[in-house]
């Protein structure tokens, strides 16, 4: 059995091919449990959890991820989000590797984004505008930009600090200081953010724009308003969006939307059953909440790449 370690792991998971694995994967299909929820009441104060995603394909490989999510973690110079991948083979269950879930979970998130944005945002897409600062936030960037050529990339986050770092760590980014004006500039917006209240609100936005929402994975949590949702043609990663999402659950609770009102998720999309981005004036938003079914993809692809 082989350990792939995190540098293994981002060595074999190059963003633009692991895009591509997780169209096919989706298209493929794979029989994916509910996801299991344990919050941890010994660490209440620390907001953990721990988090069981099992998913396999006959035939092929079969795995397990087992993750920790401390929302607070942060403010400890640790990333919030820590786990392990255990791959096997799907006909015997002959173990075949032991990944390190954290490098792959960041990975992953930002090629599912990248995928349903390869749908969604214009093909003339010129600028890229990142909100948030945190660990995902390279790898969103690399990723969105594996599927479009954009010219511009702009980052934002509250900790001006941060952002500056992260602009000057990375090649061909800039800060953006004043959020309004940098919506306002973005053809495809991506945040990637804690956030409990919107973060863009949808009043900012404008024809033609991608609005791409990953951060916000429960029900308390969201990063555009109402306005946001209603004046967007909307699609999901898979139906967890509908459970887990607030930027989806809060609207639907209230009445402002019906379930119906999401246009398709990654498996119609990838499948041609359901057009993505139907005019350059429509905007659209993806709203992810991610998938075992990624991870599983991911770490075939990074056994296979490395084997």
């Amino acid at each position: 059995m082989r350990l792939l370690t995190a540098d293994d792991v981002a060595r074999a998971l190059e963003p633009r091919a692991l895009v591509e694995a997780l169209r096919e994967g989706f298209a493929a299909g794979a029989t994916v449990p509910l996801r299991h929820h344990h919050p941890l009441p010994d660490a209440a104060a620390a907001r953990g959890m721990l988090l069981l995603m099992p998913a396999w394909r006959e035939g092929a490989y079969m795995g397990v991820k087992i993750v920790s999510v401390f929302a607070d973690n942060p403010k400890r110079d640790l990333s919030s989000v820590m786990g392990i991948y255990y791959l096997c083979e799907a006909d015997t269950g002959l173990p075949l590797a032991v990944l390190d879930g954290t490098e792959l979970t960041r990975r992953r998130t930002a090629a599912a984004s990248a995928l349903g944005a390869d749908y969604l945002a214009r093909k003339d897409a010129r600028t890229l505008l990142v909100v948030g600062t945190g660990a995902l936030a390279p790898h969103f960037i690399a990723a969105h930009r594996a599927v479009r050529p954009y010219a511009r990339t702009l980052v934002y986050g509250r900790d001006a600090a941060k952002a500056q770092a992260l602009a000057d760590g990375l090649e061909g980014v800039e800060m953006a200081t004043d959020l309004r004006a940098a919506v306002e500039a973005a053809d495809v917006i991506s945040c990637v953010t804690t956030s409990k209240t919107p973060v863009v609100p949808g009043a900012w936005l404008k024809p033609g724009q991608h609005l791409d929402m990953a951060g916000g994975f429960t029900p308390q949590m969201r990063e555009t308003d109402d306005d946001g949702v209603t004046r967007a043609s909307v699609f999901i990663d898979t139906d967890g969006a509908l459970k887990e999402a607030g930027d989806l659950t809060q609207p639907i609770a209230a009445g402002v939307i019906g379930p119906d009102a999401v246009r398709g998720d990654l498996f119609r999309l990838t499948r041609g059953e359901v057009p993505g981005r139907t005019s350059d004036s429509e905007i659209t938003l993806f709203k992810s909440v991610g998938t075992a079914l990624e991870d599983l993809v991911a770490a075939a692809l990074a056994y296979e790449a490395t084997r």
